[in-house]
């Protein structure tokens, strides 16, 4: 798989990485033995960048990837997050003392004594940012992280924390269906060279071969909430995208590589994080990086698919709450 870098000075990295959410059952149950061979199968593929977060199942992500680790050393770079929490009335924590318990937390479920990226999973805004980013520096230099991250955050907030201290990354939520880091983000993450980190790049499952089944989804998968997947929206998201995975066909290429690639070519340093239970699903994109798109490729992807498309929301309202609006 072809190499890119996290940040300025940050390590060399897989160009697609793995999302880790949906081994903690985000998505629908799913066991350690099988999100192992998913592990196997990403890390054979060249897949090295793993992305986790303390708040995936209450820390069973981290536990899962921790367990795959101490089977075999493996040279990966992972990345793990802080400041989602479980409270409806807080449901934000960038305090410094809960940044410091919670990376405690997640190195020992990893089974680690250093994570190369740890990300603010969300901005607090009654926490000071100069607070937040000077724990983040402490820890690096107390070796415990690499680098931070940002996730879901305004340019603006980039560019403060960038005054502070440089992150090595910028998480945002891209993809065919949901583009609205192209309004600045993606701008001000090329101009201070931090890498851009697309998750769900693959619309929770949309751009695959078969669509999610809203009737099959398991109760506390995030999907139910989603307006997207409603029973108003998801038939009309589904009959605009009918057209594109149409395309993907005529080109004999699977519909997820088809999307991951177009992700790929919109910046040559964004390192996409898609998400898979199975090592199945994962081989349909793993190899996006070796498909070359032209200049009539990516305006024919638009026209199908122009930006603004979907239909409803990519988040419920209660989601949206803690994430910062810029337009």
């Amino acid at each position: 798989m072809k190499q890119r870098k996290l940040g300025a000075n940050g390590p060399r990295v897989g160009a697609i990485g793995l999302g880790c959410m949906s081994f903690a059952g985000v998505f629908g149950e799913t066991d350690e033995a099988t999100s192992h061979a998913c592990l196997d199968q990403a890390y054979e593929m060249g897949i090295t960048f793993l992305d986790t977060a303390n708040v995936y199942g209450m820390g069973r992500s981290e536990q899962v990837l921790g367990a795959w680790l101490k089977k075999a050393p493996r040279d990966v770079v992972l990345a793990t997050k802080v400041g989602i929490q479980r409270d409806p009335a807080a449901p934000v924590n960038n305090r410094p003392e809960h940044i410091r318990t919670e990376i405690e937390g997640s190195l020992a479920r990893l089974g680690v004594d250093h994570v190369a990226l740890y990300y603010l999973h969300r901005r607090d805004p009654d926490v000071p940012l100069a607070e937040a980013v000077g724990v983040m520096g402490d820890l690096i230099t107390e070796g415990k992280i690499g680098g931070y991250g940002l996730s879901e955050v305004a340019p603006s907030t980039i560019r403060a924390a960038h005054a502070i201290l440089p992150p090595l990354a910028v998480q945002s939520e891209y993809s065919l269906w949901s583009r609205l880091p192209e309004l600045g983000v993606i701008q001000t993450c090329a101009e201070l060279e931090i890498t851009f980190v697309p998750f769900s790049p693959l619309a929770r499952g949309v751009f695959g071969e078969s669509y999610p089944d809203t009737g099959q989804m398991a109760e506390g998968d995030l999907r139910r909430d989603i307006p997207r997947f409603s029973a108003e929206n998801y038939p009309k998201n589904k009959a605009l995208i009918d057209r594109f995975k149409a395309l993907a066909h005529s080109k004999s290429v699977p519909v997820s590589a088809l999307a991951m690639a177009w992700v790929l070519q919109r910046g040559a340093g964004f390192v996409p994080i898609p998400g898979t239970r199975t090592a199945a699903h994962l081989m349909e994109w793993a190899r996006a990086d070796e498909i070359s798109l032209s200049d009539a490729d990516m305006a024919e992807i638009e026209a199908l698919l122009p930006v603004g498309f979907a239909h409803g929301d990519r988040y419920s309202y209660h989601h949206m709450r803690t994430i910062e609006r810029y337009c």
